[in-house]
């Protein structure tokens, strides 16, 4: 819905909303926010709400700290009562500096660079569909999280096996009450794991429901007495947790993706797009599975998508094209996790395919056998290779990626990549419980 200045301030008024959320995004995709009282919204509209930019990690130094918040008006809704505990609205923001420039370490900053650069090659709109996993665990006496669940359900099981079903329908009624569109709901592979799909939506505000659906959807098992997470692979043994991200793209209203004559339906451009996703996805994906523990969830088996590889059905392949054609017609990366930040993720596969597009490349030959079954010499003979084995490895592809690193900007870049690498070595240096189960008591 568009907004004016005007229409918020009417609306906090007949509402009687008592708080507003300024909410933004750190570099690695935590929502932060400042809230004010409804007295300061004239100032909230007009971005004179200011804060100490250096407070967070990877924006800005202590020496020049203040950052303003030039709020998107069109995000603007009312919380959930359940969510917020009272009349409260939220409005997601940019940072700006203090001169009015756009701030370089801001991630809807960056995504709104390459739709730009989208728009400049004449296509107006980038769709995404993002399917989040998360798990549903229950809480300690003290309510701390635990992996423990007495679930035993698996793949669209119902009650009574399915025990997170009565938290799911609750999160999926207070998404819609902040205008998503919820298109289904069901239990996961895994005991105590959940998917709830919603509608796509232009990219940045795609991107703002996937921070809006991991707040909801936290807050509501909080609630609950459960804990809800998202990371990729919080139990050995079982499927972890995946953002599969489904993309589309338009110029004056059709899909370019679609050609009614094309093989599979499909369009030069929706195979050139696949290219370039093929041709960075190495080193995009210490973004895209941003944590150590991604690269359990990618190596650990469970059908996880690590195979370099594109089809239009198989569901072993990194790239996997969904059977809808005409306006539906679209692209799923399979390899995404939803710890990521999801304006970074996007907004370097979108880059990743307007690269295959310049370059006019094209894809490999589509891998039809289930690549799972495949041994490394086959796999080897028909090109598929992995995606990287560690967050280390992949933060070296990364480095090694120029297309990459200037959609991220050389700030963002610096920052991302030493966060992740102090990130790597507390957990190479860490003893962790294994080590002490298996050499404690031997040696």
């Amino acid at each position: 819905m568009a907004y004016t200045k005007g229409d918020i301030i009417r609306i906090v008024r007949e509402e009687n909303i008592e708080f507003i959320r300024m909410q933004f995004t750190d570099i690695f995709g935590q929502m932060k926010n400042v809230a004010i009282t409804a007295s300061q919204v004239e100032k909230a509209v007009n971005n004179q709400i200011m804060f100490d930019g250096s407070s967070i990690e990877g924006f800005t130094r202590i020496h020049e700290s203040d950052q303003c918040l030039y709020p998107d008006l069109n995000s603007f809704v009312i919380l959930p009562p359940e969510v917020a505990g009272g009349r409260v609205a939220r409005m997601f923001c940019d940072v700006y500096n203090t001169d009015g420039t756009p701030f370089v370490g801001d991630p809807r900053g960056v995504l709104r660079r390459v739709l730009r650069r989208a728009e400049s090659m004449g296509f107006d709109v980038f769709n995404i569909g993002p399917e989040l996993e998360f798990f549903l665990f229950e809480t300690d006496e003290d309510g701390r999280a635990t992996i423990r669940t007495k679930d035993e359900a698996g793949y669209f099981d119902l009650g009574p096996l399915d025990h997170g079903e009565a938290t799911r329908r609750e999160i999926s009624l207070n998404l819609e009450q902040m205008g998503f569109e919820i298109e289904a709901s069901h239990h996961e592979n895994a005991p105590g794991q959940h998917e709830i799909d919603f509608k796509y939506n232009n990219a940045m505000d795609g991107a703002d429901k996937i921070m809006t659906f991991r707040l909801i959807t936290k807050s509501i098992a909080q609630k609950n007495g459960l804990h809800a997470t998202f990371m990729p692979k919080p139990v050995y043994g079982v499927a972890g947790n995946g953002m599969h991200l489904n993309m589309s793209l338009f110029k004056d209203g059709k899909n370019v993706f679609y050609d009614p004559n094309g093989e599979r339906g499909l369009s030069k451009t929706a195979y050139s797009f696949i290219a370039g996703l093929l041709d960075h996805i190495q080193g995009f994906t210490a973004v895209t599975n941003p944590l150590v523990n991604s690269y359990k969830r990618l190596s650990g088996g469970h059908e996880a998508p690590r195979y370099r590889a594109w089809s239009a059905s198989n569901r072993s392949a990194l790239i996997r094209i969904p059977a809808a054609r005409g306006q539906s017609t679209r692209v799923e990366l399979r390899s995404p996790d939803p710890s990521c930040n999801p304006y970074l993720a996007v907004a370097v596969c979108l880059a990743a395919g307007l690269d295959g597009i310049a370059r006019g490349l094209t894809p490999p030959p589509e891998i039809t056998g289930d690549i799972y079954a495949m041994d490394e010499a086959t796999r080897e003979d028909q090109g598929i290779n992995t995606l990287p084995d560690t967050l280390k490895d992949a933060l070296e592809e990364l480095e090694k990626d120029v297309l990459v690193l200037d959609v991220l900007g050389e700030h963002v870049a610096r920052q991302y990549i030493k966060g992740k690498l102090k990130e790597w070595n507390e957990y190479q240096t860490r003893v962790s419980s294994w080590e002490l189960e298996k050499y404690l008591v031997i040696y």
